[in-house]
């Protein structure tokens, strides 16, 4: 039996208000605990709900790999989530939530779905440097500032990569090509949350010979393009003469990549300046809807050859 999730216009509306919908679950009682935390994902990652089917035990699996299943004629990797963030399930793996994340299928075996709320981004704050390098974020729902309950939003990017790292993650000159010339004193900024994300664009445009200014949310992105913006006027340019291109991710804290994107495209000083999406957000609802916000080019995270062809493509403009 599966749940179809809420209506794909309808989510990819809440976008134009810097909102999102996360599927609120939980994976058991926290070690040494009794409580069971809430934990998120992005609505838009998963593709269904359900019961949780028949695993078939894979010989010689990844640790925390349970085995895969056959959802609709499709063999996916079933992935044991409490296990890998050390919860104890007291009533079992009930539910499987099938997603899809950079052009990939997985799906993550929980406790339980407990229901899906519509947020701000601004009630989503870096969990970087508060300890469990598997949570991105933490959102602050029901109530003020000071009665809200605290989500665990999970970083996916990290979790697959620590359950099924790929054989070779370096990224070399070999993978991007022939190094991409830049106009002359200016630079790519980008915008990712995730670290590995981050460590993964760094060592893509360090392979490019880019250089780059890193920043770790849609608000930051934000706020160092108009620093640049305010130091190029000072010495008679323009922000364009300092940033060559605009890289940002989609679902970052606060300010989101949509939100970004809008801000840049609709400001006479930014316009100009190319913006590239880079997301895990993959799907052909989610890729048309980068259009529409004024994104020059969309890859799916993390084809280094791809981000380094749109780059290529969008300085030529």
């Amino acid at each position: 039996m599966s749940t179809s999730l809420h209506d794909v216009t309808e989510r990819t509306q809440l976008t134009s208000n810097n909102q999102f919908e996360l599927m609120l679950f939980r994976l058991g009682h926290a070690p040494g605990t009794e409580r069971r935390e809430l934990f998120g994902i992005n609505v838009f990652k998963v593709r269904e709900i359900m019961v949780m089917p028949t695993v078939t035990a894979m010989f010689n699996a990844p640790p925390n790999v349970l085995g895969v299943a056959n959802i609709r004629g499709q063999i996916i990797p079933v992935i044991d989530l409490p296990a890998l963030v050390g919860c104890t399930p007291a009533r079992g793996h009930g539910i499987l939530l099938v997603t899809e994340y950079a052009r990939t299928t997985q799906a993550f075996a929980v406790e339980e779905v407990d229901e899906i709320v519509r947020l701000d981004w601004s009630r989503v704050l870096a969990a970087e440097g508060n300890g469990g390098d598997l949570v991105t974020s933490i959102a602050k729902i029901d109530g003020d500032a000071d009665t809200s309950r605290l989500v665990q939003v999970l970083d996916v990017e990290q979790i697959l990569r620590n359950v099924m790292p790929h054989s070779d993650e370096q990224i070399t000159a070999d993978d991007v090509g022939d190094a991409i010339r830049l106009p002359a004193g200016t630079i790519v900024l980008a915008a990712d949350d995730s670290p590995v994300a981050r460590m993964m664009i760094e060592q893509g445009l360090g392979a490019m010979g880019v250089s780059h200014i890193m920043t770790k949310t849609g608000q930051e992105a934000w706020e160092r393009l108009q620093a640049i913006e305010a130091e190029a006027q000072a010495e008679g340019k323009t922000a364009q003469d300092k940033v060559a291109v605009v890289l940002t991710d989609l679902e970052m804290p606060v300010m989101d990549g949509f939100t970004l994107t809008r801000h840049i495209k609709q400001d006479p000083r930014f316009k100009s300046i190319p913006v590239v999406i880079h997301s895990s957000l993959t799907g052909t609802t989610n890729e048309a809807h980068v259009q529409s916000v004024g994104a020059d080019a969309y890859v799916a995270k993390f084809e280094a050859s791809e981000l380094a062809e749109a780059l290529r493509t969008v300085i030529r403009r």
